[in-house]
This record gives C-alpha cells, sequence and structure tokens, in this order.
C-alpha cells in the first residue's frame, strides 16, 4: 500500500499511526497538496490528503472510510474500533469531536496563513475558535473521566485521533490550546506521542 500525503495533516498523520498499529506495510510518500501538486495529481486528481493506494490499485480518499477499510484487514487483537455497540459508539462520538477539532484548528490555518489579511474575517475566526474549544474541553472531560486512554485499556482510534488533533493544535497553532486548563487531554496526548506507533510517525 501507498499512503500520499504530509505528515503535518492531522488526517493523514491518524491513518499511518493506525497503519503501524495495525502492523500492514506501507510507503509513506509526503507529497504536500501545495508544493507537489502535480505529482500528487498524478495518483489523485481530487489531490485530497490523505490518499491511500490499496494493493489492488484502488485509489482511496477522506481518512474516516481509509481507516474503516483498514480495520477489515487488521489483526482482530489489533483493531482500533470496539467490537461491542455501546462502546463503538462512544469510540464515534469522541472520533468525531477530535475531528472537529482537526477541522476547526485547519480552518482557522488557512484563515490565517492563506487568506491575505485584508480579506480575514474575524467574526469567522471567533465562531470556529469557539468550536475548536468546545471540542477540546469535551475531549478533556471525557479524558479526565478514565485513567489511561479514553475506552480501554489500550488505545483505540479515538484516542488516535484525540492525541493527533492535540498535537496539530499545539504546533499550528501555539496557546489556543492551554494544557493548564486541559490537564487530562495534555496527558493523554503525551502518553500517546510516546508510543512507538506515534513516534514512527512524527508531526511534520
Amino acid at each position: 500500500m501507498r499512503l500520499i500525503g504530509m505528515l503535518d495533516s492531522p488526517y493523514v498523520r491518524r491513518v499511518a499511526i493506525s497503519l503501524h498499529w495495525f502492523g500492514l506495510p506501507f510507503a509513506h510518500e509526503p507529497l504536500s497538496v501545495f508544493g507537489d501538486y502535480d505529482a500528487f495529481a498524478a495518483i489523485s486528481p481530487v489531490v485530497k490528503a490523505p490518499t491511500l493506494v490499496t494493493d489492488d490499485g484502488v485509489v482511496l480518499i477522506e481518512s474516516s472510510l481509509i481507516l474503516a477499510h483498514l480495520e477489515r484487514s487488521a489483526d482482530p487483537a489489533r483493531r482500533l474500533e470496539p467490537a461491542d455497540l455501546a462502546a463503538h459508539a462512544r469510540n464515534q462520538h469522541l472520533v468525531g469531536l477530535g475531528l472537529a477539532a482537526c477541522d476547526k484548528a485547519v480552518q482557522i490555518v488557512y484563515e490565517r496563513r492563506l487568506r491575505p489579511a485584508e480579506k480575514q474575517h474575524e467574526p469567522w475566526v471567533e465562531r470556529v475558535t469557539g468550536q475548536l474549544a468546545a471540542a477540546c474541553r469535551l475531549i478533556d472531560a471525557a479524558a479526565g473521566e478514565r485513567d489511561g486512554w479514553l475506552l480501554d485499556d489500550r488505545p483505540m482510534q479515538a484516542d488516535v485521533t484525540a492525541a493527533v488533533a492535540w498535537r496539530f493544535v499545539a504546533e499550528m497553532l501555539p496557546g489556543t490550546i492551554d494544557p493548564a486548563t486541559h490537564p487530562a487531554f495534555a496527558a493523554l496526548a503525551a502518553r500517546a506521542e510516546a508510543l512507538p506507533e506515534f513516534v514512527v510517525a512524527p508531526f511534520g
């Protein structure tokens, strides 16, 4: 398999970490949707990161769809989604919060870095920042309910996505989310970043 995209994308990184967790062999091709547009388009004309090319040559996009496919290939003991229906709903709830944090942070980054200053819309930035803060607050509350991981005695996709979101916000929007007011979320992210699967897929 081939994973296309840069690890400064939280969506690419959550797929890379999950692939390592599953023990599935893959080649990572760190192409940028900006700097390597033509090379990326030659693989996937949509130029959307992450892109996964399966062993059979099928091109998949959207991190959650890619992960849904990879779950089917993983050893059941290494899967990142719970089999129990109620636990799965809880996992998906928390994954949704992590992805919301990623989405809102990416919107702020794009507004600040890609849009000319005179065209930036502060009410929009304030609204998106509030949504980011709400997602982080809810993840912190969930992390504070348990010792260790969000759902189980080992990491699940909720933990992977939340930790990736925290690192992205910390790197790209420093000072936006204060660890002192989100201690459980910060501790969760630190535990995750120490795992081998995170270490071999570092941010950036």
